[in-house]
């Protein structure tokens, strides 16, 4: 049976749920995520390239997918570094050195002169890509206040989304307007000008009071929390946070070594698990490859690069619903929901797919394109409406804080890895099994993707990250192999 938790008097009166954010912390979050908009944007755009720079840069489909999945590979190790390299230098400044790599990496892409050239600079915007991912929930759930962490810590997602379906409206404009044989370069170098934002933006932030404490700088912690906080919040937080910092005051330096503890070992795994099954339902070979794969059902390409705005537009949509409903549900409630809503619409794409007829009458038939994008329509209502928005809160959420940035990047790095993997094969599994057959696997995978979430993801809803801590440490140090995590107390879902 596992323990009961114990709970300080100053971790018992948590947060009062009424209170309102300051304003300030609006401002920091809207900052940071233009690293999430950067995102979305620079793994969107090729979606569209793709299609264009086949020609010029003489691509099989073996460097189409090296081209596409370069950038995960440099995203995993992007993410790896910047979370080693955010608890020395602190998330502020990991931030600001991202995005002048995005910068770079968004020129040299639409000046590359080969696939040679292409491939590297994919890799380069990858490790700000990955940075980002690693570096920016994690800024921004250590600055805002435990009653808007969920809120806030989702506006990453909504940008990431957000800038996925600029890229596909930039796509399909300049197309339109100039054709993109002759204009795919533009649709690269654009990344440059949120970029520019980014930096200039940082630069007038502070860092996280968290990391401040951890650093010994009490004073400037306080200072911040005084600007992101209601004033009756100050003080308790304040003490939370020395009361963990105490605690960890004779420990060692953070590092991956700490994995030697049973408990740490397990909840690393979790979080691993958590940042995988999100990669495995394949939602980025809809976000990178959806122009190939409707014009391999029948659609024209001004129409597949038309319809891709869909699929970005439903993205944004489905995101403000996930913003809403972590103001109303568990995140464990919301990750089964979209786990299970994912495979299940996995199922409905590769049946269409496989049931369908590609000609009728000799003619393409076209309604199996349109029903095979009202497929991925609602794939990604579940995905980003619940799945992607509460994999990034929880990342953020469950790691302690003196190993977050460490544990964080460990996960991310988990998670592009599958990403890269997935994206590199999925031209080569389209060749060989085809549409349904890919679509299939995927739905298979997420059956043993839906036993994890049952058995493993924890609650964290309505605590503090220090009370998460704890929570977690008292449940993991007890067989967690032979029970689901029990629910939130209700003591603490009252603050």
């Amino acid at each position: 049976m596992a323990k009961e938790q114990y709970i300080t008097p100053s971790r018992a009166s948590g947060p009062n749920s009424e209170t309102p954010a300051e304003p300030f912390v609006k401002v920091i979050a809207v900052i940071a995520t233009l690293g999430g908009l950067l995102f979305g944007y620079d793994t969107g755009v090729i979606s569209g390239a793709l299609l264009f720079m086949g020609n010029e840069l003489h691509l099989t489909p073996f460097t189409t997918g090296l081209v596409t999945s370069s950038l995960l590979f440099g995203a995993a190790f992007g993410a790896l570094f910047s979370g080693h390299f955010a608890a020395a230098a602190g998330r502020r400044k990991i931030i600001i050195i991202l995005a002048v790599i995005f910068a770079v990496g968004a020129l040299g892409t639409s000046l590359a002169p080969d696939v040679h050239w292409m491939i590297f600079f994919r890799l380069v915007l990858g490790v700000a890509v990955g940075g980002a991912a690693a570096t920016v929930p994690v800024y921004i759930a250590e600055i805002a206040p435990a009653n808007k962490r969920g809120q806030l810590v989702t506006l990453q997602e909504l940008m990431i989304v957000s800038g996925q379906m600029l890229a596909y409206i930039s796509n399909a404009g300049f197309n339109a307007a100039w054709g993109g044989e002759s204009t795919w370069r533009w649709m690269l170098a654009i990344a440059t000008i949120p970029a520019v934002a980014l930096w200039f933006g940082m630069m007038f932030m502070p860092d996280t009071p968290r990391w401040y404490a951890m650093k010994g700088r009490l004073a400037e912690a306080r200072k911040v929390l005084e600007r992101t906080r209601a004033k009756g919040d100050v003080d308790w937080e304040m003490t939370e946070i020395e009361e963990t910092l105490a605690e960890d005051e004779n420990r060692a330096p953070p590092s991956l070594r700490e994995l030697k503890k049973p408990w740490l070992f397990r909840l690393f795994l979790i979080g691993v698990g958590v940042a995988v099954i999100q990669q495995l339902s394949g939602v980025n070979t809809i976000m990178y490859y959806a122009p190939t794969m409707l014009k391999a059902v029948g659609m024209s390409t001004d129409a597949a690069l038309f319809a891709t705005i869909a699929n970005g537009a439903i993205s944004v949509l489905m995101t403000f619903v996930g913003i809403w409903l972590l103001g109303k549900i568990g995140r464990r409630t919301m990750t089964m929901i979209g786990q299970f809503g994912c495979t299940a619409c996995l199922l409905f794409i590769g049946a269409v797919s496989y049931l369908m007829p590609e000609t009728i009458n000799g003619e393409v038939d076209v309604f199996r394109g349109y029903l095979v994008l009202l497929g991925m329509l609602m794939f990604l209502s579940f995905q980003q409406g619940a799945l992607s928005p509460v994999t990034w809160l929880l990342l953020s959420e469950i790691f302690p804080t003196r190993l977050r940035g460490i544990f964080m990047g460990g996960a991310v790095f988990a998670m592009w890895i599958a990403n890269f993997l997935i994206s590199l094969t999925f031209p080569l599994l389209l060749a060989t099994v085809g549409l349904a057959g890919a679509f299939f696997i995927f739905a298979f995978i997420g059956l043993f993707g839906a036993l994890f979430v049952i058995k493993c993801v924890p609650e964290t809803r309505n605590r503090s990250l220090e009370q998460i801590e704890h929570y977690l440490h008292d449940w993991l140090s007890d067989e967690v192999e032979t029970r689901p995590m029990p629910a939130p107390k209700r003591e603490l879902e009252s603050h």
